[in-house]
């Protein structure tokens, strides 16, 4: 095993004593003794787990839990809270602004041992990344605009295409498409981080369909910078020839041929409110609407409805 858990405590006893027992179970341990080096350790060492305590100096276990989940770079991370309280308010509270459980000390070493690691398992399993892009799959996309649903939280969920895809990946092949798919997910990964300063998610569902969701006033800015660094690398995946050319040439069999231009991206998006949405199955349908009038405008195009 070589998890790294992260241990953010201000009781420097507990600190050890958890330590001690989580190092026993092969796990890698770092510490952190007040919620502004909670926080700094977590972008710096990118822990697989956090234990963080609610009661700590400088800030509280509840507004580093808060902080983490609207970053996108620590959005996804497990966090455990841990308590010497038993009231169901903090339980709540802690549960609201984002943790995956919750400990009430005294604690049995071993339950905590325990907890840690049935926590990893279940996260990872819902969070089932993409092999090619190292993105958060269908199981996380759907519980984060769940969460966003419950919340009551305006946001902007849209959803992509690659135009041109299947075309691309019969004259190139497999591999030169997943380099495609990995060139696109670090796109959407710049793009959300310069226009939300890490107040975003994104994730990847099926081959060329990837998932944003961001503030309102943040969608235009992400989908143009997705655009426009789109069209300006995808023609470097094709031989020079087709890109000289303006896409791929493809005979028809009646001594004539027809060219499918290069590849363009096609997004399309829907505000979220409970107001509006029922529930995921809803948002994702209208954001696929949205997507697929998208993809009939020619060029790269981007229409949140």
């Amino acid at each position: 095993m070589d998890d790294l858990v992260l241990i953010a405590d201000d009781d420097r006893d507990i600190v050890r004593f958890v330590e001690v027992n989580l190092r026993l179970e092969g796990f890698r341990v770092e510490m952190a003794h007040d919620g502004d080096e909670a926080l700094a350790k977590v972008l710096e060492l990118g822990p697989d787990l956090i234990l963080l305590d609610v009661m700590m100096p400088n800030m509280d276990g509840f507004e580093v839990c808060r902080r983490l989940r609207a970053d996108s770079r620590t959005a996804s991370t497990p966090v455990i809270m841990l308590t010497a309280k038993s009231l169901s308010a903090d339980k709540t509270e802690g549960m609201r602004t984002g943790a995956d459980d919750y400990i009430i000390k005294p604690f049995d070493p071993m339950e905590l041992v325990h907890r840690v690691k049935s926590t990893l398992k279940r996260v990872r399993e819902l969070q089932a990344v993409s092999s090619v892009t190292g993105l958060p799959g269908a199981a996380r996309i759907e519980l984060e605009v769940q969460q966003k649903l419950d919340s009551g939280e305006a946001s902007v969920v849209g959803c992509s295409a690659i135009d041109g895809l299947d075309r691309f990946t019969g004259r190139y092949g497999e591999a030169r498409t997943d380099e495609v798919l990995a060139m696109t997910a670090k796109i959407f990964r710049q793009a959300v981080e310069s226009a939300t300063r890490g107040d975003g998610f994104i994730g990847h569902v099926g081959k060329d369909s990837f998932v944003f969701i961001v503030a309102p006033d943040r969608a235009e800015d992400v989908a143009n910078r997705v655009i426009a660094g789109f069209d300006t690398r995808v023609p470097t995946f094709y031989d020079e020839a087709d890109a000289a050319a303006g896409g791929i040439e493809d005979p028809n069999g009646d001594g004539g041929a027809r060219r499918f231009p290069v590849m363009t991206i096609s997004l399309g998006a829907v505000t979220v409110s409970r107001q509006r949405f029922a529930n995921y199955r809803d948002v994702a349908s209208a954001a696929s609407d949205r997507r697929k009038a998208a993809r009939e405008e020619p060029g790269s195009t981007f229409i949140l409805g």
